[in-house]
């Protein structure tokens, strides 16, 4: 999967946060990139203006990169290949696995880095598997 990966940098910037306000979870449900309930209340993946605008912290902006793979929901390897290959240059990632795709999220200012890590181990991944 890792040579296969596509990473691909998206456009704005997004915010982690958590609430037990329902009237905020009502407000931010509709607008959330990713909703996860949790012991402590729910939370939430929001564009960083959404986040702003119902009251959330927003000192965190973090960085949106959709690996274009098709990730099978039984694959072994990606989140570790990915989260190694970041943590060995320092930059913390957020993953979340989707049906159709991981997408890693980064902080904001080291967008640019990452992205190249991982085009970087893509490239690696290819030369190994033989697919370039």
């Amino acid at each position: 999967m890792l040579a296969g990966m596509r990473p691909a940098l998206c456009a704005g910037s997004y915010v982690f946060s958590s609430t037990t306000d329902q009237r905020v979870i009502a407000a931010a449900r509709e607008r959330a990139l990713a909703v996860f309930h949790e012991q402590e209340g729910v939370s939430f993946v929001l564009a960083k203006d959404v986040a702003v605008e119902l009251g959330f912290d927003a000192s965190m902006p973090m960085s949106r990169i959709v690996l274009g793979v098709y990730s099978a929901l039984d694959g072994v390897g990606l989140t570790a290949g990915v989260a190694t290959a970041l943590a060995e240059l320092g930059i913390p990632c957020n993953m979340i696995a989707a049906y159709h795709h991981d997408n890693v999220f980064i902080p904001e200012e080291m967008k640019e880095l990452a992205l190249s890590v991982l085009e970087a181990l893509q490239h690696a991944s290819s030369s190994i598997d033989g697919v370039e």
